[in-house]
């Protein structure tokens, strides 16, 4: 298992609920620029659940293919946090900015 994986589950699940994060910010958060396929990887090997769901492309798309069974998913879990999609996108609004705050008392990288 890659050691780089516990950083980036740290990471995502610290993303607030009704926020979404790309998986390049959860790479640069982590300590880890450029890595965001990394962060993709690692969310399919989660031992513990995760708010996958909160992690988008990084033009705030959902992460799946669009008419696809885990776009689907993606979107309900999104929409039961209050998430309101535009097609397959999620609205700026509801992307996470950390706070200083969060990023010096939350994520620890």
């Amino acid at each position: 298992m890659n050691p780089h994986y516990s950083r980036i589950w740290q990471t995502v699940q610290q993303i607030p609920a009704g926020k979404v994060a790309s998986y390049g910010q959860i790479a640069d958060l982590a300590g880890l620029p450029g890595r965001a396929r990394l962060v993709g990887k690692a969310l399919g090997y989660s031992p513990s659940p995760l708010p996958w769901y909160r992690v988008v492309r990084s033009n705030l798309s959902l992460a799946f293919a669009p008419g696809s069974a885990e776009a689907a998913e993606q979107s309900a879990l999104l929409r039961a946090e209050g998430v309101l999609l535009r097609g397959i996108k999620v609205p700026a609004q509801y992307h996470w900015q950390p706070d200083l705050a969060e990023l010096l008392f939350n994520l620890q990288f």
